[in-house]
């Protein structure tokens, strides 16, 4: 819910999985029994709520899959994405809107026309698309409309089709077309052939595909005829949602409003590689990827950026919006813009500007420094509610990359250690 609510100040339709019959099973999925709220909060904010089921389905999973589909079909959604054919006659006995999953690969108009005669609304097609061939297969469609990534990661097999997880894992279980890839293309590989000649290659993470970023080309897509524009985000935090979704917003409403430029697509993309990313490839937009469009140094995330947990919320007024928080890690400043974040127990997102600081009853324009040894009780004044205890404010900041006289801080020994960069528990105060 969080994610759900970080997209929705950008986006014009939001899709998401349910636990089970999507492609990102190992997310922070709904459950059914949330989907009719997930449903509404789309509605409530104007925007298209679509459904993910398509995975590869089995017999025995066809009236689990039915159910789920008659769920979201009570729930008032939009539409469904769908891949296996049963999925597609479950959703037409519904008259259930439905979109076709990239992982059909639709890749020549025949392909796209086929779908289109059953009925589907949007044809998502495969990443293994140019852009002249997005246009040939939008000029000869009469009414699905065509949808394609823009922003996100990318996949070695071709349109995500890929058993290699499933190979290694020895388990239908870790099957990328079940929505549980290990991602084992993202590791380092050696390669011999049966007479133990090794295969030479630039880099040891030949599979590690860079992800797709597509924000100095937005004018082109939108002039292919493209109807919606995709980013792949359902693993990544709601902040990295927020940030990606607004971005792409930006560049879209430019190209609308005739001010996108060079210089523009150059400031977004270096907010772009604030968030997670692996480095950036144009896919197979303009050309045929090469080792070029690979990471082979890293398989991860290769930002210097963090989300730092600050503060807890201790308590909130939802008369005068003062929350009274614990400060423990540095120091908070008006005009500092902080996101107030949910633990696992709370779908609390959102950003904004500090503009009001309270200290003893006294407003001041920036607090004392704090730490986990000498946390200060403060009040700031929120733009939105904010649940005591569960909710959190966290700063984004690449502030422990940048200045190495700052400290990162052992859980264990809780001592002060040589440097060292963890997903968590990032310090930004000043060592004694």
């Amino acid at each position: 819910m969080k994610a759900l609510k970080a997209a929705i100040p950008n986006s014009d339709t939001i899709y998401f999985g349910i636990k089970g019959f999507n492609m990102r099973q190992n997310a922070d999925n709904f459950d059914l029994s949330e989907l009719a709220s997930a449903v509404k909060f789309c509605h409530d904010n104007n925007v298209k709520a679509i459904l993910a089921t398509n995975i590869l389905v089995y017999d025995n999973e066809l009236d689990q899959l039915r159910f789920i589909l008659e769920s979201a079909y009570y729930s008032d959604i939009d539409a469904a994405i769908v891949h296996d054919f049963a999925a597609i006659q479950i959703a037409q006995d519904l008259k259930l809107p439905f979109h076709i999953s990239t992982q059909c690969n639709v890749s020549n108009s025949l392909s796209a026309q086929f779908y289109e005669k059953l009925g589907a609304s949007y044809i998502i097609l495969a990443r293994e698309c140019s852009l002249k061939q997005i246009k040939s297969i939008k000029k000869n469609l009469r009414s699905a409309k065509i949808e394609a990534f823009i922003h996100g990661a990318m996949c070695s097999a071709v349109s995500g089709r890929c058993y290699l997880s499933a190979t290694i894992c020895g388990s239908d279980e870790k099957s990328a077309n079940r929505g549980r890839c290990t991602q084992p293309c993202r590791r380092s590989w050696r390669v011999f052939d049966n007479d133990n000649h090794e295969f030479i290659f630039d880099g040891t993470r030949f599979m590690n595909s860079r992800d797709l970023c597509m924000v100095h080309h937005i004018p082109e897509m939108i002039e292919a005829g493209i109807d919606a524009f995709k980013i792949e985000g359902r693993m990544r935090d709601p902040y990295y949602v927020d940030v990606v979704s607004s971005i792409y917003r930006q560049a879209i409403e430019a190209y609308y409003n005739n001010s996108f430029s060079k210089k523009k697509a150059s400031l977004w993309i270096k907010e772009l590689r604030k968030v997670y990313n692996r480095g950036f490839t144009t896919g197979f937009y303009f050309k045929r990827p090469t080792e070029f469009d690979h990471q082979h140094k890293s398989p991860s995330n290769l930002s210097h950026y963090r989300l730092i947990k600050i503060a807890t919320i201790t308590q909130y007024d939802p008369n005068s919006q003062l929350a009274s928080i614990s400060l423990f890690n540095g120091k908070i400043f008006n005009k500092l813009q902080i996101i107030v974040m949910g633990d696992y127990s709370s779908d609390t997102y959102f950003k904004q500007k500090i503009h009001t600081i309270l200290l003893n009853n006294s407003k001041v324009n920036s607090s004392p420094y704090s730490s986990p040894q000498k946390p200060l009780s403060l009040q700031i004044k929120l733009s939105q509610p904010a649940k005591p205890l569960s909710d959190h404010i966290y700063v984004f900041s690449n502030y422990t990359y940048k200045n190495r006289s700052y400290y990162f801080k052992s859980k264990k020994s809780q001592s002060q250690t040589d440097y060292k960069p963890s997903k968590s528990d990032f310090y930004l105060f000043k060592s004694s």
